[in-house]
């Protein structure tokens, strides 16, 4: 009672919330992970977020930072700790036209951020499904990617400065909007992706660019992987690199959305052995503007690179959007992927990222081995080809812990073999933690527990991610 009336004193009644009032903070997106906390706090602004961190420490309390709570790796969950929520640190401080630049509070969401962009002429290019609801201090928690990570990179890519509570209290102020800053260690990196283990971050300078003022978007049929990745290589090559996705559905996946939601048009039927969803975006008005034929030239451009293929049977089939309905339509297919895989159970899900080289490998081994690990096993794989990332899921014939330790051993065998990693875009949280043992680097792991010893000396910071 002592520690909620401090916490009461710092951020208000309203906004320490206890028994059932905590109850949507309790359980992930997927509902596999739930937390027991023995409160949420609502701090409003950076100070009193600091002010809560200090009282918990006061109190020898864990602290568990809590965004938008769509991550699906267990890495927001707590059982008697502190959550503290970012969600009234929301404002969006500046937009900087000239800068390219918006400096945002942790709370606000992403898809907020991508409005006050828009109405600038401006673009923050990151982009996924959750982006309705995910937030800035999740998204930089996570390094999170998306679809347009082929062009832009991830969030530590789009992120210049950052504000963070330390553990005990202490406000670090990396606010920077340079882009050059060589002035020792980069501290900012450090938590990009520290999941809350060292501190929880309040705010943050992040890129934009140019929004797009045409685009090229297509849903193709290919035989295979491989000319797929040609067609990539080609496509990037002649536009000067404005391909922003290159989204990879094969016919495991196509299968599953038509069963699980027969309302959504195939692109094709049958399914081919690998759909493509292709984005172009262009700004240049020689790329923009119409030209005598009427034809938009990035469209153009798309159309004459996939015309010959066409012809020649390299490209089995293909649609090209012609409006911005049929565009949205495509995107819909690929943004369903969380709702087919996770609704359907038991599933194994992983978060894998390969060279390209290695993702037909991969496929071709792990299907050829499964059977012997659980014959009647089906799977689903979806992902972002153009930067090496698969969602590869299993759905086994049982719901067996040990039957799924095999599996997800298995995939990360052969994904290290091939010289990938077992965590991609997702986090590591707490349902990674036996890969962090399996496949980290000893060294490695030695390196993190000394910084989070370093930072975190109590380890009240989210304690129990991450680190095996």
């Amino acid at each position: 009672m002592v520690l909620l009336d401090d916490l009461v004193a710092v951020v208000g009644a309203g906004h320490v919330l206890t028994g059932a009032d905590t109850a949507r903070y309790c359980k992930d997106w997927t509902g596999k992970f739930t937390a027991n906390p023995l409160a949420v706090v609502r701090p409003g602004d950076t100070a009193q977020v600091a002010a809560v961190v200090r009282v918990a420490a006061k109190h020898g309390v864990a602290v568990v930072a809590v965004s938008g709570l769509t991550g699906i790796v267990g890495g927001a969950m707590t059982d008697g700790g502190l959550m503290v929520s970012v969600e009234r640190l929301n404002r969006i401080r500046a937009v900087q036209v000239d800068a390219r630049v918006a400096v945002v509070e942790a709370g606000v969401v992403l898809s907020r951020l991508h409005e006050a962009a828009a109405e600038r002429g401006l673009y923050f290019p990151l982009w996924f499904g959750a982006r309705g609801s995910a937030m800035i201090g999740g998204v930089l928690s996570t390094n999170a990617g998306g679809s347009n990570v082929l062009r832009y990179g991830s969030t530590r890519a789009l992120c210049l400065g950052l504000e963070v509570v330390l553990a005990d209290g202490r406000v670090l102020n990396l606010m920077t909007q340079l882009h050059k800053d060589n002035s020792g260690y980069d501290l900012r990196d450090l938590f990009i992706g520290a999941e809350g283990t060292l501190g929880i971050i309040t705010a943050a300078v992040m890129k934009l660019v140019p929004a797009p003022r045409a685009y090229a978007t297509a849903t193709l049929a290919l035989p295979s992987v491989a000319v797929a990745l040609g067609l990539l290589n080609r496509l990037r090559d002649a536009s000067g690199g404005l391909v922003e996705a290159f989204e990879f559905m094969p016919a495991t996946y196509m299968r599953r959305l038509a069963e699980a939601r027969p309302d959504v048009r195939q692109a094709f039927d049958p399914a081919p052995p690998v759909t493509i969803l292709v984005e172009l975006g262009a700004v240049a008005a020689k790329d923009c503007d119409p030209g005598p034929d009427g034809r938009v030239p990035v469209v153009a451009l798309l159309e004459d690179i996939l015309a010959p293929m066409l012809e020649d049977g390299t490209l089995l089939d293909a649609e090209v959007a012609q409006t911005e309905g049929q565009r949205r339509a495509m995107w819909e297919r690929r943004e369903l992927a969380a709702e087919i895989t996770y609704h359907r159970k038991p599933a194994i899900d992983t978060d894998i990222s390969l060279p390209l080289d290695g993702i037909a490998a991969f496929l071709d081994r792990m299907h050829a081995d499964l059977p012997d690990l659980n014959a009647g096993a089906e799977t689903l794989t979806v992902g972002h080809l153009g930067d090496g990332n698969l969602h590869f899921t299993v759905f086994p014939t049982r719901d067996d812990a040990a039957l799924a330790d095999r599996v997800v051993n298995r995939i990360e065998d052969i994904v290290a073999s091939l010289g990938g990693s077992f965590s991609a875009e997702h986090g590591v949280g707490l349902s990674k933690k036996p890969s962090m043992v399996r496949q980290k680097d000893p060294v490695a792991l030695d390196l993190m527990r000394a910084l989070k010893q370093a930072l975190d000396p109590d380890n009240r910071m989210n304690p129990g991610k991450i680190l095996p």
